[in-house]
């Protein structure tokens, strides 16, 4: 699972760049209220990913920072919200704004993306209050877990290493343990 990329923006469209990482060219699809943050063509771009595996294709979606990556990942889980919908709403603002016109029921919120009508809009938001209430509660660690950084590197989704990493014994105290014990358990290692 790529979740991150690095590297020199060698075309810039509409709708997406191409990153050149090391000579391979990686097609990343940014959201439209994100691309003109975007530096020009030739400058350095570092992209949060997910890629999205269809049965006819695979695309990479890319995000400036972690939390909208977050936000993107509960959204692409919602009914009725692909992808690219998605990638549109996560860029909408942060995790705080959205939540409170969501709890609002603030149908406006989606005004402007493509295929969201009030029905839908309001369908979303029944939805989403659930699941964005949900994520607010979870409280991050001061201190950064490396085991859990390790795994969602590894690509998986961080509730899925934070609750894997519960099952892994307590008497094991280095990171690496933690992480072979935690692969084992979910069937890598």
């Amino acid at each position: 699972m790529i979740s991150y990329l690095s590297g020199k923006i060698i075309l810039k469209k509409e709708k997406y760049v191409v990153l050149d990482v090391n000579g391979v060219g990686y097609k990343v699809f940014i959201s439209q209220k994100t691309l003109p943050k975007l530096p020009e063509k030739g400058f350095p771009l570092k992209v949060f990913c997910f890629l999205s595996v269809r049965e006819n294709a695979m695309e990479l979606f890319g995000f400036l920072d972690e939390k909208e990556l977050e936000l993107f990942e509960v959204l692409e889980n919602i009914r009725g919200i692909g992808p690219r919908t998605a990638l549109e709403i996560s860029s909408l603002g942060s995790l705080e704004k959205i939540r409170e016109r969501v709890l609002k029921q603030d149908e406006t919120l989606f005004e402007g993306i493509p295929g969201i009508g009030k029905k839908k809009a309001m369908a979303i938001i029944l939805e989403l209050s659930g699941k964005i209430k949900q994520i607010s509660k979870e409280k991050k660690p001061a201190v950064s877990d490396e085991a859990e950084e390790a795994l969602v590197n590894l690509g998986f989704s961080r509730p899925r290493a934070k609750e894997t990493l519960k099952k892994v014994s307590k008497e094991i105290k280095e990171t690496e343990e933690r992480i072979k014990e935690a692969l084992k358990i979910l069937g890598r290692g």
